[in-house]
Order: C-alpha cells, then sequence, then structure tokens
C-alpha cells in the first residue's frame, strides 16, 4: 500500500526541507518505516503501565518522534547527520501533517522537543500536563500516519 500522495504545498515545504538541508531524499523503505509505526505503537501501549510523569513522557516523546521517522521512511527522507535531527523531523510533521488532528500534533512536537532538551539538558523536569500532552500527540500523530498509509 502507498502513501498518499503529497499535495503540491506539501511538496513545496518538503522541498524547501532538503533545500535548507535539514532533510535528505532517499528511497522509499516500507520496511524502516512499518518497524518505526511498531516501536511507536509499542511505547503507546506501556504507557499505561507507567506512574511517573517523567518518564511517561519520555517513552510518549520516544513514541511521537517513531511516527515521525516512519513518515520519513515512508515518504523516501531522513533527516540530515548533526545537531537539529529532532527539530527537523519536527518540521517534516507540519509539513505533512495538514489536517485534524494530526496537524495540531505536529505542531504540538515541537513543543514537546523543547520540553523533552529542557528535562534532558537542563534537569528541568517535565509536569503530568506536560506527559498528558506527549501521550496525546504521539496518539495523533499514530493516527495520522496509518490514515495516510504508512505501512504498519
Amino acid at each position: 500500500m502507498a502513501v498518499t500522495p503529497l499535495s503540491d504545498e506539501q511538496q513545496s515545504a518538503v522541498h524547501a526541507l532538503v533545500t535548507a538541508r535539514r532533510i535528505e531524499a532517499v528511497p522509499v523503505d516500507d520496511r524502516r518505516a512499518a518497524a518505526f509505526i511498531g516501536q511507536a505503537r509499542d511505547r503507546l501501549e506501556e504507557l499505561g503501565r507507567m506512574r511517573n510523569p517523567a518518564i511517561k513522557f519520555g517513552v510518549a516523546y520516544d513514541a511521537a518522534h517513531d511516527v515521525g521517522e516512519a513518515l520519513l521512511a515512508a515518504y523516501g527522507y531522513r533527516t540530515r547527520s548533526g545537531a537539529g535531527q529532532h527539530e527537523a523531523l519536527g518540521r517534516f510533521l507540519k509539513a505533512v501533517l495538514v489536517t485534524p488532528p494530526g496537524d495540531r500534533a505536529a505542531n504540538q512536537f515541537d513543543r514537546l522537543r523543547r520540553a523533552r532538551n529542557r528535562d534532558h539538558y537542563g534537569a528541568q523536569p517535565v509536569g503530568v500536563a506536560d506527559t498528558a500532552r506527549a501521550e496525546r500527540a504521539a496518539a495523533d500523530l499514530l493516527a495520522a500516519a496509518l490514515d495516510l498509509g504508512v505501512p504498519s
């Protein structure tokens, strides 16, 4: 099953990321996409068994990131090596997910990325509200990716 083709506007936004050297074109990799979707599902299933908000946030963020990696692979892209890969992935999500609820989740991803960075690099733990947002965003990103036909 092929993913839903990108509109001209979406393709233009993705091309801008390629031109800016944030992502690069690679062969479509359905196996990689499906593997990342599987990881995202596994992470989301584990969240119900967890209690610590910071740990739940990290797992939910990783699930959201997995969905982004799946979308990249399904459309034939990857982030470039080096700093800023998570930010580039977030920009790709915004370019590709343009309808609700995926668009809202894509917009939320960058906020989650900054909260993750504050937690990881600034020792500023996330709270329950951040964790709930991360869980919703990851679930909405997964649903949006599946709606687009990303292999699972």
